[in-house]
């Protein structure tokens, strides 16, 4: 059993401000603008003056397109190109995993394991080595590994409740939604050059 390089695993986490920045970042990251909605100059119709302008008693209007109609535009909504994007520096990200992998190590999710072994590329495999660890297979599974094999994937590409992960594409995110965090020997080498900044890539 590897021993958990303290640096990593067992940092004091008086609070909790960079890790909710970390984790807005990933969500907003993941956000899409596909919504869109139109404006007034966008719906079809509304050409023609509803009423002449005086004389009526009523208020003027110039199209019936006009945001407080019905069928009118939409002021102020979504073009389709907004950015959510928030930007963390490469520091702050990897002192946030660092705390994350830390407070799991606190709650006793994270697991040292030598290999997860698959052979022939069966889910049954996965599942076997899930059961091996003690994960439980109606909960969130995190499997930390050097590289993904076409045999693993093919492997856990079934199981909604496991995510396979290399060490350099950890994120806060992940980590704290994880109820078991498996990781194997060989990626602690790599996590730890990556985090410790030992690695530039």
């Amino acid at each position: 059993m590897s021993e958990l390089n303290k640096d990593i695993f067992d940092l004091e986490v008086k609070n909790h401000e960079l890790l909710k920045l970390a984790y807005d970042a990933y969500l907003a990251n993941s956000r899409s603008s596909h919504a869109k909605t139109l404006k007034r100059g966008e719906v079809r119709g509304g050409g023609k003056k509803p009423w002449k302008q005086k004389g009526t008693g009523r208020a003027r209007f110039g199209s019936t397109r006009n945001p407080i109609w019905r069928h009118g535009g939409v002021a102020g909504g979504r073009s389709g190109i907004e950015n959510f994007t928030k930007r963390l520096s490469k520091t702050a990200k990897h002192v946030a995993v660092r705390q994350a992998l830390s407070l799991q190590n606190q709650d006793k999710k994270i697991v040292i394991v030598k290999d997860f072994l698959i052979k022939d590329g069966k889910t049954k495999e996965a599942v076997k080595n899930l059961e091996k660890n003690k994960a439980n297979l109606d909960s969130r599974v995190l499997l930390v590994v050097p590289e993904k094999s076409d045999l693993l994937l093919r492997a856990t590409n079934n199981l909604n409740c496991l995510k396979v992960v290399r060490p350099t594409y950890l994120n806060v995110y992940d980590l704290l939604n994880a109820d078991r965090i498996l990781l194997t020997e060989g990626s602690l080498p790599v996590l730890e050059n990556w985090l410790l900044g030992k690695e530039e890539k």
